[in-house]
Formats: structure tokens, C-alpha cells, sequence
């Protein structure tokens, strides 16, 4: 077989690899939604003249044409261990893996960030909280990379200069350390988020930062659905699965827990939403604007208002026993403007529960 022969074959081989690729793009049915990253997948866009001419058709057709490639989480897995191991990359799209855990660069600290999220919270405060009869606290949880990232040299914040600044822009509240509380096995190893059943101390430290007092003990039990978290699908790699474990008590059975974006009672642990896409989410439903709980069988008539992330879902029903009714408002969701609809500030503690990936990347804050 002559040279030329053979350049023919490979390019005719390498035409029909291709324009097979984009014959099955065509006919393939579109996919809606990506499980594994949790996201929603490009839809084809609608053809005009006016979208062409702009050019927003052709950007639009691209995001489609990649989001719905075939064989894309295939390819997405194979660029990922190609940048690790061929390539000898440190991370993939920020995304790095030590000691068994996966984790993403948070790095550097973000002053503009953290001076709008304080500037929220003096917001609330001036609006609804200042001269009334509250006590006001504030307690930041860290992530991962507080732990993680030096252990291998990857850059991480300054998590001491990070809260002192924080601290000194809000010094009319009371700030309630956790961090000594914490450590790398109360997080999960693919996802963000820490683990319930090891929260225990951290609810204690609160509580007595705000003078309660938790007496309650709790059976832990295991959730079926295996857990594969945030990290599994960004970074396209085949992470093991986890076990999420949560904590039952007899409290919970007296506590009614009420949804205002549904306008009903929801479970503490939403079981459907456990063997959904994110188990996570059975944590009082996941997102929420806005939550009350009361507590039937409070010994106490104090209330609690906890300005919270998406960590606050797991850890809120460990401070149950110690409050007649409890407040969870999510910012992020719910304009503060509108607070005052919904929830009366007095006579109340008030607590602003925040990750340090919230408190750094602000801009959500409402």
C-alpha cells in the first residue's frame, strides 16, 4: 500500500468518524437535564433571522452542540484523567483530590465579597433588629480547603484573617467560633457540604453560644440511596459513592415544620427528595426561602431566627429542642426587602450561619 494510499484512508476514516458524530448529534434526542452535574442541559434555539444576524444563534447552537454531544459524560471523564494523570495536572476546572477527598480551590480571600456580605447583614440589621429586644450572633463554618488544601500545597485562604475581617465589620454581633469544633471527616469526601450525624458538638457550641441548653439524644440511621456528591459530576470522575447517615429523635415527631413557597407542612427529612438527584436535599427540602418550626414540646417560649446557606439545612433541626419556634431565611432566595412580611423580629435570638463559600462569593445575597 502506497504513502498516498494510506493518507487517503486516514482522512476518508477520519471524515467518516466525524460526519457519523454529527449524524448522531441530529437524531439523538435531546437530553434535558445532566444528572451528574446537576444542571440543566442547552435546548436547540430557535431560528430567526434576527438571531443570526446577531450572532446569538451561533453562540446559543454551540452551548447545545456541546451539552448534547454523544458519549459527552464518556469524553468529559476521559479529558478529566488525561489532565490528572497524562497531563499531570494539580486540578480539573479547580477541582483537585487529596487524602481521598474531593474539594475546589477557594482561593483568594475576596474582600469586595465579604464587605457586601456585610453590608447585607448591617442592612437586616439596621431594618429589623436594631432597638428591638434581640440578641444577635454570628458564626461562619468552614470548608473543606480549610482542612484539605494544605496538606498537599494547594493554596487556601487565610481562614483566621478571613473571619477577623468579617468579625470587625459586623462587631455589633456576638461571633460564635465552630472551627475548633470541625474537622476534614465531618465533611463528605465528593460534595461541600459537612455530615449531620457528626454535628453534634457544633450544635452544642451554638446552643451555648446562645445560651440554651441541648439535652436530646438522637439514633442515627442510614439513608439506602447511595450519595454521589457535587464534586462526582464537575469533575467527571468516577468518585466512589458515600452513605449519608441522619439523626431521628423524638423531637422531630413534635415539630411542625412549614414551607411558605409551597404553603404547607413538609417533613424534617423529605424522604422523596433523599432518593432524588441530590440526597442532600432531604435536609428540611433543601433550598428553601423560608421556614418555621415550632415546636410543640418546647420547654422554653424563646425564639430563633437563623439567616443561613444551604449548610444550615442539616445542622437547623439539631437546635430544635431548644426553641419554641425557629425561623430559617435563605437570602439567597428571598429578598430581605421583604422579610418583615413574614417573620417578627423581637423578642428573639438571631443567628447569620454562613460557609465560607457563601461569605466569599457574596454576589447571591439578596
Amino acid at each position: 500500500m502506497t504513502e498516498k494510499t494510506k493518507n487517503k484512508i486516514v482522512v476518508l476514516s477520519a471524515a467518516v468518524f466525524f460526519l457519523g458524530f454529527f449524524i448522531w448529534c441530529l437524531l439523538k434526542p435531546a437530553d434535558t437535564v445532566s444528572d451528574s452535574e446537576r444542571r440543566p442541559l442547552a435546548a436547540m434555539p430557535s431560528f430567526s433571522v434576527s438571531s443570526v444576524m446577531s450572532g446569538k444563534f451561533m453562540q446559543d447552537f454551540e452551548s447545545y452542540a456541546m451539552d448534547q454531544f454523544p458519549l459527552r459524560t464518556g469524553f468529559r471523564t476521559l479529558k478529566s484523567f488525561a489532565a490528572l494523570y497524562l497531563f499531570g495536572q494539580q486540578d480539573v476546572d479547580g477541582i483537585y483530590l487529596s487524602n481521598g477527598y474531593a474539594s475546589k480551590l477557594e482561593y483568594p480571600m475576596n474582600r469586595d465579597s465579604l464587605d457586601y456580605a456585610a453590608a447585607r447583614f448591617q442592612h437586616i440589621y439596621d431594618k429589623y433588629l436594631d432597638g428591638q429586644n434581640v440578641k444577635v450572633y454570628l458564626s461562619i463554618i468552614p470548608d473543606k480547603n480549610y482542612f484539605l488544601a494544605g496538606l498537599d500545597g494547594y493554596p487556601a485562604m487565610n481562614y483566621e484573617e478571613f473571619a477577623d475581617y468579617l468579625k470587625e465589620k459586623t462587631d455589633y454581633m456576638q461571633y460564635i467560633d465552630i472551627f475548633d469544633c470541625l474537622e476534614l471527616s465531618d465533611y463528605y469526601k465528593t460534595d461541600t457540604h459537612w455530615r449531620q450525624e457528626r454535628l453534634t458538638d457544633v450544635a452544642q457550641r451554638l446552643a451555648e453560644g446562645m445560651g440554651i441548653t441541648l439535652s436530646e439524644q438522637y439514633k442515627e440511621k442510614l439513608l439506602e440511596n447511595p450519595f454521589y456528591g457535587v464534586y462526582y459530576g464537575q469533575s467527571a470522575l468516577p468518585l466512589l459513592p458515600e452513605q449519608i447517615y441522619y439523626l431521628e429523635s423524638d423531637i422531630f415527631d413534635s415539630c411542625l415544620v412549614y414551607d411558605y413557597e409551597t404553603n404547607e407542612e413538609i417533613p424534617v427529612y423529605d424522604m422523596e427528595k433523599a432518593m432524588g438527584r441530590d440526597p442532600y436535599e432531604m435536609f428540611l427540602a433543601g433550598p428553601k426561602s423560608l421556614l418555621t418550626v415550632k415546636n410543640t414540646r418546647a420547654a422554653t417560649d424563646r425564639r430563633l431566627i437563623i439567616f443561613r446557606d444551604s449548610f444550615g439545612s442539616s445542622i437547623a433541626p439539631l437546635l430544635f429542642e431548644g426553641y419554641a419556634e425557629i425561623a430559617l431565611i435563605d437570602i439567597r432566595y428571598l429578598s430581605s426587602e421583604m422579610l418583615r412580611n413574614f417573620v417578627e423580629f423581637d423578642n428573639c435570638d438571631v443567628l447569620f450561619l454562613y460557609s465560607t463559600l457563601v461569605l466569599n462569593n457574596s454576589e447571591t445575597l439578596k
